[in-house]
């Protein structure tokens, strides 16, 4: 994790515990946290461009795809009711082990329109099928609710998929690529696809009106800015 050439501090303000300072510890994206909190910079970009985009989070009834980190100890803070979740594969939906609620993203446990708010950071890319998981955050959304998420994305005009899942077998389209899980103790965790600048018309597609992609404000020191993704469900 540390890389001693890299080493750099600022001061800043946190979008999730105020007054910090920003450290560097390596070159890479995961490098650069808050000292005070420990909220990385995809953390950093989605609560600063949340802080912008829902001044009423006090309103809010929300829904994260994730049970810990620092995220989870600002919203827990801010929002009116927060729901979390996990994907367990072994452990029924909607059923909770060791104090966790297991959720498959593509086939939800929750009623219609039970949240206000949903948010996640680097889940749909190991989704096998994206496209209804989109469809089912919109589906429990209500009317005018929010969802802001982040994922990798690629400089390219299209989505480009790297696997398939076809029951319990997976067809690799492309030299397979994985990601470190600290759930799972930083276990890799396949990537089922770079998204590319279609994205927004892809969450468009799901069902959600207006989606932009948004930079935090200020940006970040050392990195290129981290767009989040943010999709409001339409009134009607």
């Amino acid at each position: 994790m540390l890389q001693p050439s890299a080493l750099a501090c600022v001061r800043a303000r946190c979008p999730l515990c105020g007054p910090t300072l920003l450290v560097r510890l390596n070159h890479s994206e995961q490098g650069v946290r808050c000292v005070r909190c420990g909220a990385s910079a995809v953390h950093l970009s989605l609560g600063a461009v949340l802080r912008a985009t829902c001044p009423d989070l006090r309103r809010r009834d929300a829904y994260e795809l994730s049970a810990r980190g620092p995220l989870v100890a600002w919203l827990r803070r801010e929002v009116r009711s927060l729901t979390l979740s996990e994907y367990l594969p072994d452990v029924p939906a909607g059923t909770v082990r060791g104090g966790v609620r297991s959720e498959d993203v593509q086939r939800l446990s929750f009623a219609d329109a039970s949240f206000d708010l949903v948010t996640h950071t680097e889940v749909l890319e190991h989704v096998p099928d994206d496209r209804r998981a989109l469809a089912e955050l919109q589906r429990v959304l209500r009317p005018g609710g929010l969802m802001l998420f982040t994922v990798p994305l690629h400089d390219a005009g299209c989505t480009r998929e790297r696997a398939r899942r076809h029951g319990d077998r997976i067809e690799h389209l492309l030299e397979p690529a994985w990601h470190t899980d600290p759930l799972r103790g930083g276990a890799g965790i396949l990537v089922y696809r770079d998204y590319g600048r279609d994205l927004p018309a892809r969450v468009r597609a799901a069902g959600f009106g207006e989606v932009a992609l948004q930079l935090p404000h200020p940006p970040l020191p050392w990195l290129p800015p981290r767009a989040v993704v943010v999709a409001r469900k339409d009134l009607a």
